[in-house]
């Protein structure tokens, strides 16, 4: 485990914030030059604490205002590959996450649709073909908040 210091908690709560700041406003923004600000990014990329940079899309905005998460149980564990399931489920472009848990269920899928008869749809004619699946339960999500991580506020 990679030693933190105080500059660096300040630099990962900020990314956490705002992904695309630069080395150089970051830099500015803690008192750093921005070949240091770039070198503590760096070492922190290269100890594998930052693994890249997302782009959070608005998913209401593009149409897509309705997210379910999905438990599945696979039908027979034997018969049908995890591998086999896990490439079938995340062809499915609607299929935002593929998550193997340990539990009730044996994935979590974070789905996402137009409307809930879009999802019903996805649900019928993509998912439940799906190789393996057996037992389903849906939980629509009404409202999320971003939480601050490990790291504090």
């Amino acid at each position: 485990m990679t030693d933190l210091d105080d500059i660096d908690r300040r630099l990962l709560r900020a990314l956490a914030e705002d992904a695309t700041q630069s080395a150089s406003a970051l830099g500015r923004r803690f008192g750093l030059s921005q070949p240091a600000a770039w070198r503590r990014l760096r070492r922190l990329e290269e100890a594998g604490i930052l693994k890249g940079r997302r782009l959070v899309l608005d998913r209401e905005a593009l149409g897509f205002g309705v997210t379910v998460f999905l438990g599945v149980k696979l039908a027979a564990k034997g018969r049908v590959s995890l591998e086999d399931f896990e490439r079938a489920v995340t062809a499915i472009p609607e299929v935002q996450t593929v998550q193997h848990v340990l539990g009730l269920y044996d994935y979590r899928l974070r789905v996402v649709a137009r409307d809930l008869p879009d999802f019903e749809r996805v649900l019928r004619r993509r998912i439940m073909t799906l190789p393996g699946v057996g037992q389903l339960e849906a939980n629509v999500l009404l409202s999320e908040e971003r939480r601050p991580g490990p790291l504090g506020a």
